[in-house]
């Protein structure tokens, strides 16, 4: 449940990041290309008003005499004043301009032959590097592509604006919609990651513990009950006692002898109830059998399973020695018998290491 969780809130956290860059800048980038592109398709009359009522209504600029300056062709430089000083707007009308240094230094020329203190560069175009670097050493302020739409926006015609910010808002709402099914599709992925993960964790865990569980070694035996000693000590005080009690001796060693054949009947049926293709836990519970007899197994320091195949032994005596101890224990269950051991060298020795097998296919 917490991975879906999980999956959920990356999902919505994605979402909201990218609708706020599609609505706040992607959304303002589209306006304004749209925007441009309608501006450069005017007529160059209808452009020409649109900015100079834009230069008066934001910068306080008039035209400088009653003049008509709107019919000098498609790119033109007229004066405006303010507070009784002289400007010159230059505009040079079109997307495709790209003006560098070389122009502006001839628009600062114009301003000294005008009489100017101070121009403006108008364009759909772009002023390049240079140009800008230009333009602030000649107090010419430049509104070019990357401006020009939101000075002139509120002073474009009304049907225009609006047209221009509904294919805005159109693209940016079908672009939502996609950002939401990649939102979505990056949660499933996260929450299913994240499932895996855990479940990986898990089978390293489960690996790790049933590795430590056959490298244990096998609980030595306890010593027997020290009640056998009082039981000697009135021994030699009552010795008719003893020999009473002594003599039902031999009758139990019957009982013992006959349980033996039994027992050994009992080991019998077991090793035939042994199962040659077991189900994973039967043979982690026989190789679990064999790790804690190997153990116990003198001249064997420990047996670990590696894999489901390989069995890693630690030994301290030699490989004649321990071979036949080894292999009687992993013969007695027939899913272990064709398993390939590792004998790794004795400490302290520079013996290689071995692999061998007790049985093979």
């Amino acid at each position: 449940m917490f991975s879906w969780i999980l999956a959920l809130l990356l999902a919505l956290f994605v979402f909201g990041l990218t609708s706020a860059w599609l609505w706040m800048i992607k959304r303002r980038k589209t306006e304004t290309q749209h925007g441009l592109a309608a501006l450069a398709g005017m007529r160059w009359r209808e452009f020409s008003q649109i900015v100079r009522r834009a230069m008066g209504e934001q910068r306080g600029l008039r035209d400088l005499s009653g003049e008509d300056s709107s019919d000098r062709g498609t790119s033109s430089d007229f004066l405006m004043e303010r507070d009784g000083q002289r400007w010159l707007l230059s505009c040079k009308h079109g997307r495709a301009y790209r003006i560098g240094a070389p122009a502006i230094t001839e628009l600062g020329a114009a301003l000294h032959l005008t009489g100017a203190t101070a121009g403006i560069l108008i364009t759909e175009g772009r002023v390049e590097r240079d140009g800008l670097a230009a333009a602030e050493k000649e107090s010419i302020e430049v509104l070019d592509g990357r401006v020009l739409w939101q000075v002139l926006a509120p002073c474009v015609p009304a049907d225009m604006r609006t047209m221009v910010e509904g294919i805005a808002r159109r693209e940016a709402v079908r672009q939502t919609g996609i950002a939401a099914l990649g939102a979505l599709a990056v949660g499933l992925l996260a929450g299913l990651g994240y499932m895996t993960l855990q479940v990986d964790q898990n089978l390293t865990t489960r690996a790790a513990d049933a590795s430590v569980a056959a490298a244990s070694p096998a609980p030595a035996p306890r010593p027997a009950p020290a009640t056998a000693a009082p039981a000697q000590a009135p021994a030699k005080s009552e010795p008719a006692a003893t020999a009473t009690l002594a003599a039902p001796a031999p009758a139990a060693s019957a009982p013992a002898a006959a349980a033996t054949p039994a027992a050994a009947r009992v080991d019998k049926a077991a090793a035939a109830d042994l199962q040659e293709d077991p189900d994973p836990d039967t043979l982690l519970r026989y190789q679990q059998a064999v790790s804690k007899k190997l153990a116990a197994t003198p001249g064997v320091i420990s047996g670990v399973w590696l894999t489901r195949s390989t069995l890693s032994i630690e030994r301290s005596a030699d490989d004649a020695t321990v071979w036949p101890l080894i292999c009687r224990e992993v013969e007695h269950y027939p899913a272990l018998r064709t398993v390939r051991i590792q004998l790794n060298p004795r400490p302290g020795t520079g013996e290689p290491v071995r692999w061998r097998q007790c049985r093979t296919f």
